[in-house]
């Protein structure tokens, strides 16, 4: 039987951690599974090319929903109930995905699968609540990590497994695994009742007086929301040219999507130098990053093995730059204030994820309409703008 919790521990233990990073992973998995999946779902659906992007941009929207209207119950609610129930949301709709024949309908979906999905970011908040204040940035990076891996691992899974079976197959598999994850977490997890007075009502009108109140919000929103974007712009674009320029199936886009994994080494690592108080260190590396890695795709981009070689190198660059800069800022959300953690975080999360629908529906546009050079120059532009107003972060200290 589960023991309520009324306050904090002061250490987590090692097996919650892990508990709750691969729970982390395998949830927000499900927003990635499509990304690589664009080309043969929407020949399946019957979507035209400039509107393949939507695929991915309304799982992200939807995400962004779930921030604004369901993470925010985290802080109202008891945590453990409000998860389970967020999954059972996603099932069903892994398996209106799973059985689509109209865009529609798969469009549907996907905007249920996002909001439903958020329940990773009542998890991560969850972590840190369960945490000291000393080692809260170690465990955030670490439950970072397993989310971040499920982001990665998802892109080569589901085109392995969509080469083999086709893609309505990962939906399906999907679907028994956050099945069976709700009953587990059902029986792991301990309960977590906020002592929050609000109504559901004045927790959403709140999350505006949060981001007027709070610049350090608005300012490392902002700086995730650019990296995120051209990271989605990336990983938008990049299955469609290996397809179309060097020819490559699924399985090898499969192999593509793997190397990506290797950026979740910058989560652990961002999050014990976050300890140490480098977080601006961090951002500024990350943001430069992003910038030099698009500028190369950007000039070598002439369909030889060296351009492709790049492209590997790009995947897992941009991976570590979007990974180390979220545990880093998300150690500086969680300090905010431990009642509205939940809703910080709901707040950053979506703000930033609003990046990446913008990133994932210009990068299928402009990929559509002006090839590979035209999106990965928007990837630059975003990257640039973050670089911009970190200087003006600088200037102001």
């Amino acid at each position: 039987m589960s023991k309520s919790i009324s306050k904090p521990q002061n250490e987590i233990s090692t097996t919650m951690m892990v508990v709750l990073a691969a729970a982390c992973g395998l949830i927000v998995a499900n927003l990635y599974y499509s990304q690589t999946l664009v080309g043969p779902i929407s020949a399946a659906l019957g979507l035209p090319s400039g509107a393949a992007g939507l695929i991915v941009t309304l799982t992200q929207i939807g995400y962004v929903a779930g921030l604004l209207f369901i993470v925010p119950l985290s802080d109202k609610i008891e945590n453990r109930r409000l998860i389970v129930t967020s999954l059972a949301i996603v099932v069903l709709a892994l398996i209106l995905a799973a059985v689509s024949s109209e865009s529609v309908l798969f469009l549907t979906a996907a905007l249920l699968i996002g909001s439903g999905s958020v329940v990773a970011q009542i998890l991560v908040p969850l972590a840190a609540y369960l945490s000291s204040d000393q080692q809260r940035g170690r465990v955030v990076g670490n439950v970072m990590s397993g989310l971040l891996l499920g982001i990665m691992l998802a892109r080569p899974i589901s085109s392995l497994i969509a080469g083999i079976w086709g893609w309505r197959t990962i939906f399906v598999l999907s679907a028994v695994v956050m099945a069976l994850l709700a009953l587990s977490l059902a029986r792991v997890l301990p309960k977590r009742s906020p002592e929050s007075t609000l109504t559901y009502t004045q927790l959403v009108a709140s999350l505006i007086e949060l981001f007027k109140k709070n610049p350090i919000l608005r300012r490392r929103a902002f700086y995730q929301a650019c990296l995120f974007g051209s990271f989605s712009l990336f990983w938008t674009t990049v299955p469609l040219r290996l397809a179309d320029e060097y020819g490559m199936s699924q399985q090898g886009i499969a192999l593509f999507a793997l190397v990506g994994v290797a950026g979740a080494i910058a989560a652990p690592i961002a999050g014990r130098l976050a300890d140490k108080g480098l977080t601006k260190v961090i951002t500024i590396g990350a943001i430069v990053t992003a910038i030099l890695s698009f500028l190369l795709i950007v000039v070598f981009h002439n369909g030889s093995l060296f351009s492709l070689i790049l492209l590997f190198v790009v995947a897992v660059t941009l991976d570590m730059a979007v990974s180390g800069n979220l545990v880093a800022s998300q150690r500086i959300i969680f300090s905010l204030g431990n009642e509205a953690r939940g809703r910080f975080n709901g707040l950053f999360m979506a703000i930033f994820f609003i990046g990446g629908a913008v990133g994932s529906f210009l990068g299928g546009l402009a990929y559509a309409h002006g090839g590979w050079v035209s999106s990965a120059c928007i990837g630059v532009a975003l990257t640039f703008i973050a670089f911009l107003y970190f200087l003006t972060e600088r200037k102001s200290k």
